[in-house]
């Protein structure tokens, strides 16, 4: 037996040797000797039987200790991304202190528009009919010198309203805004692009398309074929249709426009 067990049963041998103790006193004990006692005819006596009394100890009712409830956390519910236009382009507009952004930006599908636009991009085409932005109002212009035809540098003026809204738009802000409807896009582009694809992958090829644009000397020969003006150059001509538009911008825009471009990427 352990000394533990020990210790725990020496409350229950103290009180059996007290007992114990008490017996043989009354039993064993000698006691004096007595005279000799006068026999008496017995009368039994009936002795009335006294019932005990036993008093009800008053039971202490102690209250069972009440368990503090932590108040629940309430979680708000994520309000839900409004995707409307006036929304979306009042967000934008807040992102350039040019005025002319508002008269730039189209008012309808921007969402959509900007994810076709850069889905189309990327495959090295451009969406005519998802623009984002207007078309300049002044139209393209050439000039006429030693029997060849040239693009006009005032061609290259009508985009300049384009490329000092880009510049102004800051890039961090850019981004976050893209982050907050992140989830409507890769919505729409779920429909439109390939399940394998990433949006995120996606826009960095858009850029690629246009940092790849080759730079050329000024001025730039093109001629008509009664249709659409096009590269003489044939190299010009065989690049891609965005490559072709950013060079129709001019090497200043486009030096511009790529420096933004390059920024947008690094961030991203």
């Amino acid at each position: 037996m352990s000394e533990e067990s020990k210790k725990s049963l020496v409350p229950h041998f103290t009180i059996g040797l007290i007992v114990l103790a008490i017996i043989l006193a009354v039993v064993l004990w000698p006691s004096e000797p007595e005279p000799e006692p006068v026999v008496e005819p017995y009368t039994p006596v009936i002795e009335p039987t006294v019932e005990p009394i036993i008093e009800e100890q008053p039971v202490a009712i102690i209250p069972a200790p009440v368990k503090e409830q932590a108040e629940p956390e309430i979680i708000p519910e994520p309000e839900p991304l409004d995707t409307s236009d006036g929304t979306v382009k009042t967000k934008l507009l807040t992102l350039s202190d040019y005025d002319a952004f508002a008269r730039l930006l189209v008012n309808d599908a921007l969402l959509e528009r900007f994810v076709i636009m850069t889905n189309t991009l990327a495959e090295e085409e451009i969406a005519t009919n998802n623009r984002m932005l207007v078309q300049p109002d002044k139209p393209f212009r050439t000039y006429r010198q030693a029997d060849k035809e040239w693009i006009d540098p005032a061609s290259y003026k009508r985009y300049a309203p384009y490329v000092e809204v880009l510049e102004s738009l800051e890039t961090e802000s850019l981004l976050q805004l893209y982050q907050e409807y992140k989830p409507a896009i890769e919505r729409i582009f779920a429909e439109i692009g390939n399940p394998s694809d990433s949006f995120d992958e996606k826009l960095e090829e858009a850029i690629d398309v246009l940092l790849d644009t080759p730079e050329v000397p000024f001025p730039v020969e093109v001629y008509t074929d009664s249709v659409m003006y096009k590269f003489a150059d044939s190299q010009l001509e065989s690049l891609t249709a965005p490559q072709k538009q950013l060079l129709r911008t001019g090497p200043e825009n486009m030096r511009r426009i790529k420096a933004k471009l390059r920024e947008i990427k690094e961030t991203l």
